[in-house]
């Protein structure tokens, strides 16, 4: 094989395999930017959640109290007696 046509050989595939990189590094950074955003918003989603079942339980205390001992739900006087 003469050296130019090794040369030519080197000189067609170089640009492939640097575009073929490039759009590799691309996608693979979509891909992690993609998984960290949704580790975001299941983060912030669990919080709310976690807000949220906090004002329910607190609203059902409250109205428990205003309630009153003669007013208890099934499980907590079976409780009590």
């Amino acid at each position: 094989m003469p050296e130019s046509y090794v040369g030519a050989l080197i000189f067609s595939i170089t640009p492939t395999i640097v575009v073929g990189l490039i759009f590799w590094f691309v996608v693979r950074s979509l891909i992690r930017a993609d998984r960290t955003e949704r580790s975001a918003y299941a983060k912030i989603d669990a919080e709310e959640r976690a807000k949220v079942e906090a004002a329910d339980r607190e609203a059902e205390r409250q109205a428990a109290d205003r309630r009153g001992p003669d007013h208890l739900d099934g499980d907590r006087r079976a409780a009590t007696s």
